[in-house]
This record gives C-alpha cells, structure tokens and sequence, in this order.
C-alpha cells in the first residue's frame, strides 16, 4: 500500500505530525516501536494543559486521538532500513514488511548513554534526572547536585543553582578553570572532587553519594547532561547529514524541519538541542504541516 506519508516514531514528535497530516486528509502510517525517551519518568512537566501527567499516559491518550482518523494507519513495528526509490521512499520492518510513501518523517528519538555508576540507572528520571524545567520544581529547596560528565556540566551547575543548593560533583575528574570556578562561587555552588562509588537511596528516591574517601554526600537529586545516541540508521542510510553537538548527534533540517534529503523531515529530540517535550510536539507540528504543504504545492511546480 502506498502512503502520502510514514512516520517513522510513534512519541510526542511523530504523532504531532502524523495528526497535521491526517487533518490534511492525506494518507500516514506510523511505525511505533514503543520506547519513547521519556518511559523511565512518572511524569512530565511544563507541558501545555498535561503538567503532570504520566508521559505514557499522554502518548496514548495521543494515539488513540490520531487513529479516529480515517487515514491513518498505525504499525507496532520497527523500521530497520529506508531507501529512496522511484516516486518515494521503502520502509523496511524488522517484522519483514515492506512500506513505500511519497515522504517520510524520522521521529524515532534517542538513547541516553548513563554513566556507570552502581544506583544511577534504577534512579534515572526520577531522583537523577536531566531537564531542571521538566523536574526542577518538584525538588526546589532540596539538596541538588550536579554530575560532572562534560565541559558542559559546569553551565548545568550554574542553571540548577537557581532551584536550590546544588554541588558539583567532579567524580575524579578535572576542576573546571579560575573563570568558571568564580561564576560557580558566585552562584554558591559548591565544589566535590571525590570520586563517587554509589548512589543510595530507598527504591528510587536518592538520599546519599557513596564517596571513594568513605563519605557519604546527602543529596535529594542528582542532575546530569548524558551522551544520546540516535535509535535508528535511517537517517545515515537516507544519506541525511548528522550534525555532531556536545550531546550527541542531530539530524540537520531546515526551517520546516526537512533534512538535507528533499521529502525526508526530522523532528523530536533528534533533530534539535536542546530537548524538551514541548519542543517534540511543536517540531513535529511543524514538520507534519510543511510536509503537507510540499504534497500539495510541488505536483504544481512540476
């Protein structure tokens, strides 16, 4: 069957765009492998009309919104190749099912990369976390603190300061430089060299910092920056450039959110920094729109 449309993503970034699309009373598949970024956290935040709500929650609830309508065709599947071909693009399925669409939008999210520290996994988007707007709020006056895993991390410092006490944890890494550690000061953000052994802490909650000297550091939160890695090779196998950040990688698009291949669009986490779910929604609206907009307009200019 051809689509006008795959969506490749079925989170906050694909669905945004595969509803624009269907509004547009045009035909989209979109092929869900049902590990959205944001499954590890109870809830999200900040977000337009759902603050607080289970992100899970919020995807299905979505879902459920975009199969009522009457061109729209949902795949519980994951796309392991893509390739342009005459008029389109293939889609291949790990289920071995082959789709073609006149375009495709990649939506298929990222991968944080955790440091391996014993505790930090079983806690990551609940007491360790990334996003102080998604989850800074819910602990603001408590005693923070920030992982050091890049340059980076000393900036996140800064930012976290502002919804309480925070620390910097180096864990054995170097000290950042005179000019940082006085911005750093000048914040109140407090230094810790000791390399750090364990996280501990009832269930998922975050009490302490098991350092190598045998201290244990209170703490309520830990915040850090992880490396992300692309889910999928579609887009390198599309021949989309991939831009590398300090982050991770993100695919390249324009103002519409196209690729640097004409008819592929990119939205979500993987197509921008920084992240936020707010951001997935509002880039893959702006995908699905101009992706419309080109089924409509090139036929005219051909």
């Amino acid at each position: 069957m051809q689509h006008d449309a795959i969506i490749i993503g079925g989170s906050f970034a694909g669905l945004s765009a595969a509803i624009q699309i269907a509004r547009g009373r045009r035909s989209v598949c979109v092929i869900d492998a049902g590990r959205p970024r944001n499954r590890f956290s109870e809830a999200a935040h900040g977000v337009f009309g759902q603050d607080g709500t289970n992100p899970l929650t919020m995807v299905a609830a979505a879902r459920a919104q975009v199969q009522r309508y009457p061109t729209v065709r949902t795949l519980f599947d994951e796309a392991s190749g893509a390739r342009a071909v005459a008029g389109g693009f293939e889609v291949t399925l790990k289920s071995g099912a082959i789709l073609t669409a006149t375009k495709l939008v990649l939506a298929f999210g990222l991968s944080d990369s955790l440091p391996e520290l014993p505790g930090l996994a079983e806690r990551w988007g609940k007491s360790v976390l990334h996003c102080p707007y998604c989850h800074g709020f819910e602990y603001a006056g408590h005693r923070l603190g920030v992982l050091q895993t890049m340059p980076m991390s000393s900036h996140q410092a800064l930012l976290i300061a502002e919804w309480g006490p925070t620390t910097l944890y180096l864990n054995g890494g170097e000290s950042p430089d005179e000019q940082t550690l006085a911005k750093l000061a000048q914040r109140g953000v407090t230094i810790e060299p000791a390399r750090i052994m364990a996280l501990e802490g009832k269930n998922s909650a975050l009490s302490s910092l098991h350092l190598e000297d045998g201290r244990r550091a209170p703490i309520d939160a830990l915040y850090l920056a992880p490396q992300s890695r692309l889910n999928s090779t579609i887009a390198e196998q599309l021949g989309c450039a991939v831009d590398e950040t300090p982050l991770g990688p993100v695919i390249r698009t324009d103002a519409g959110k196209q690729t640097t291949v004409p008819g592929v669009y990119a939205a979500g986490d993987i197509a921008r920094v920084p992240h936020n779910a707010n951001w997935a929604v509002a880039d893959g609206i702006t995908a699905g729109v101009f992706l419309h907009q080109s089924l409509v307009f090139e036929p005219l200019a051909a």
